[in-house]
């Protein structure tokens, strides 16, 4: 018997004589496959009482590492066994709250009503943390990616717009170009906070090659982007926000894009998740239903593309979401 599998089942069930009835094998048995694995790996990984059995620190850590692999190989051989895949289980997903609330809630039922055996726990969190550590089997992030042991995909890029309102620019003036933000001081900008750093997000604007960066100096810091639209809503200052989520305040005028010249400023949304070679079918069917049916949707309302050219996207990243990850 693997002593991997022996483990698991001890520790999923919660003692040998259960783990030997889930493997239907005998409670000796499992007791020697455990063994065996603590001999080859040289630790113990199990602490046993008479009445209990309990994970050391070092088995707790082993069994992290080997735990999301198991799974992925039990989906892979019950999706085989089955002759297609089943999604099913928890998907646990660390998730931008703005993300969550403006472009994911309002769509989500219709895949919930698709994978009835599938649970999600969606847990809005300012900042990715530690993925693996913390349970999660995907994260979505605004972000520029750092060097890590995960695997990152690049959903979309949305841009970066400078906005004000109508009562701000009547009572400030419209400045006509960026650099005017910082020579001309009546201009009052509102700063977001960059939630890995702590800092505020530093402004940048870009045309084609040319790049300015400019120092706010704000007196107004926020971490909340609703927040943050709707101080620059009542009239307070200028933001720079994302296009994702402004369409219809910039459709109806309730803002207005400062500098249409300079908008090639871009923040990329990407799915993060643990670097193993199969994917479970769980963790696929939401990648799928985000690019193919919430990303391609904003794709097409705000991007310009057309609908052809969305779905040859969205099956060229089906695609790619079931090769082997590197």
């Amino acid at each position: 018997m693997n002593g991997v599998n022996a483990l698991a089942a001890v520790v999923r069930s919660g003692g040998f004589a259960a783990a030997a009835r889930s493997l239907n094998v005998s409670q000796p048995g499992v007791s020697r496959a455990v063994a065996r694995l603590e001999a080859r790996v040289g630790v113990r990984l199990l602490e046993r009482t008479t009445r209990s059995v309990s994970l050391t620190d070092e088995g707790r850590r082993f069994y992290e590492t080997i735990g999301p692999a198991l799974t992925a190989l039990e989906d892979a051989a019950s999706s085989l066994a089955e002759g297609k895949v089943t999604v099913r289980g928890r998907l646990r997903v660390n998730i931008d709250p703005y993300f969550s609330q403006l472009i994911l809630g309002p769509q989500l039922s219709g895949f919930m009503k698709e994978y009835p055996e599938l649970k999600v726990d969606l847990i809005t969190r300012e900042s990715l943390g530690d993925l693996v550590a913390d349970g999660y089997d995907l994260g979505i992030r605004f972000c520029d990616p750092r060097p890590s042991s995960l695997v990152g995909r690049r959903l979309l890029d949305s841009r970066i717009l400078t906005v004000a309102s109508p009562s701000y620019l009547k009572k400030h003036g419209h400045p006509s170009h960026p650099q005017e933000l910082t020579v001309n001081k009546q201009h009052r900008m509102i700063d977001f906070r960059d939630p890995e750093t702590g800092r505020a997000f530093e402004w940048v604007f870009r045309k084609g090659r040319k790049e300015i960066k400019i120092e706010t100096e704000s007196q107004l810091l926020l971490t909340d982007v609703a927040t943050m639209h709707a101080v620059c809503l009542a009239g307070y200052g200028i933001a720079q926000v994302l296009d994702l989520g402004v369409e219809a305040y910039l459709a109806s005028g309730r803002l207005v894009s400062l500098f249409p010249d300079w908008q090639d400023e871009r923040f990329p949304l990407y799915a993060f998740y643990p670097s193993r070679q199969y994917l479970p079918p769980k963790t696929r069917a939401f990648l799928e239903f985000l690019y193919s049916t919430v990303l391609a949707s904003h794709l097409n309302t705000s991007g310009g593309r057309s609908e052809t050219a969305t779905r040859a996207t969205s099956k060229s990243y089906r695609s790619k979401a079931q090769e082997s990850d590197e």
